[in-house]
């Protein structure tokens, strides 16, 4: 487990990349659908509480939040994506955000997509695939709320994600995530590490 992620700190949100910081240093991009996890697992991650805030109202992250994890590394929280609650307007906005973000940020290294284990690559997952492989981006994907099935559903739907992703065009993995039971808290960071180019202490 790596304490440099322990020392993240919010700075702060954009509704556009027009508004986010300066395009310098290495960032990680999280995105998933509306009550994935994403929030929670972040917060796992980083060994905090409510750096990401959850909420029980899914669609609620509608900004791209950008956390610190030293001057030249930086998580980035994108808006949830999918919740059919939201107006449809207001998704395409999101959307276009999202696309805009990921095809011009240069300082983005990688995105670490999360998926709910029970409702795995839903067709927005499948979407979010095909932006990060046009924009040559490599993919993490980390299969949240692994606790609610038992270990042995638990990798039989790991392996059939994996094997629905097989061939992919871009750097493509694939873990098991429990933010309740730290479960793949320390896989999560080897690839932080990977992509952040974080020196093993």
């Amino acid at each position: 487990m790596n304490p440099l992620y322990h020392q993240t700190r919010f700075l702060l949100s954009a509704p556009t990349i027009t508004e986010a910081p300066p395009d310098e240093g290495l960032e990680v991009a999280f995105a998933g659908r509306s009550n994935s996890g994403k929030s929670s697992a972040i917060n796992a991650i980083v060994q905090q509480k409510s750096l990401a805030r959850t909420s029980k109202t899914p669609g609620r992250t509608r900004l791209i939040n950008f956390f610190m994890i030293d001057e030249q590394r930086r998580l980035i929280d994108l808006p949830g994506y999918g919740y059919a609650k939201v107006a449809a307007s207001l998704q395409r906005s999101w959307g276009q955000a999202l696309e805009r973000y990921l095809r011009e940020r240069r300082s983005l290294q990688g995105v670490f997509l999360v998926m709910d284990i029970r409702h795995p690559v839903t067709s927005f997952d499948r979407q979010m695939l095909e932006w990060c492989a046009h924009c040559r981006l490599p993919v993490h994907i980390a299969l949240t709320k692994a606790d609610k099935l038992s270990r042995g559903a638990a990798l039989n739907t790991l392996a059939k994600v994996k094997k629905s992703l097989h061939g992919s065009e871009i750097p493509l993995s694939v873990q098991l995530f429990s933010a309740p039971m730290r479960i793949g808290v320390d896989d999560a960071h080897a690839i932080l590490d990977q992509w952040l180019r974080v020196e093993e202490r």
